[in-house]
């Protein structure tokens, strides 16, 4: 009997995740859900003086740990359903790195993701780029999620939160592209 209780327990908790998976994916599928993620772990803050783009050596990088979280976030969101995305990167190495650890299909890099942080009078105008970029992808979305990664400050200007490294936001959208609601999704442990 008691046997029995724990396997319904077990079967019971299973029913219950697997409903719980399939949530974040079906929000995805929705219209107006975007799924905005910080890069993931890349030890320090800003980069060093004189960093260049085109240069990932001159660049804060991902280090093993910030790889492999950004590896297990990608395992986490196929084991949520999310099997179909746009993925699209800022163009500096540690965003296009997580993007691609995610393993969730092409990545594009896209301005409108680009970091400000040595520039944050830049924030308006790059705010602005990002959201009618969102708007523009809208249309054309479908089911598909819409993957986008990108820095701290950027995340902060789009939505008013502050999330950590790896930490994403599930964020609805109106027709024009302006955050709505955002839902913290910590990294997967």
């Amino acid at each position: 009997m008691k046997t029995c209780r724990v396997i319904l327990l077990c079967l019971m908790c299973w029913v219950g995740l697997s409903a719980q998976a399939g949530e974040l994916a079906d929000k995805l599928r929705s219209p107006r859900q975007v799924l905005l993620m910080r890069h993931a772990y890349a030890p320090g803050v800003g980069d060093p003086s004189g960093y260049r783009l085109d240069d990932c050596a001159t660049q804060r990088n991902l280090d093993v740990q910030g790889l492999a979280q950004a590896t297990r976030t990608g395992l986490w969101l196929k084991r949520q359903g999310v099997d179909k995305a746009w993925v699209f990167s800022s163009v500096w190495c540690r965003c296009r790195d997580t993007a691609g650890a995610l393993d969730l299909g092409s990545v594009t890099t896209e301005a409108s993701l680009a970091s400000f942080f040595d520039r944050p009078e830049q924030a308006g105008p790059s705010n602005e780029a990002l959201t009618r970029f969102i708007a523009r992808m809208l249309p054309g979305k479908g089911e598909r999620a819409l993957i986008l990664v990108t820095h701290h400050v950027n995340i902060r200007a789009f939505t008013g939160r502050d999330i950590g490294s790896g930490d994403m936001l599930l964020v609805q959208v109106d027709a024009q592209g302006r955050a709505v609601s955002p839902m913290h999704i910590p990294s997967p442990p």
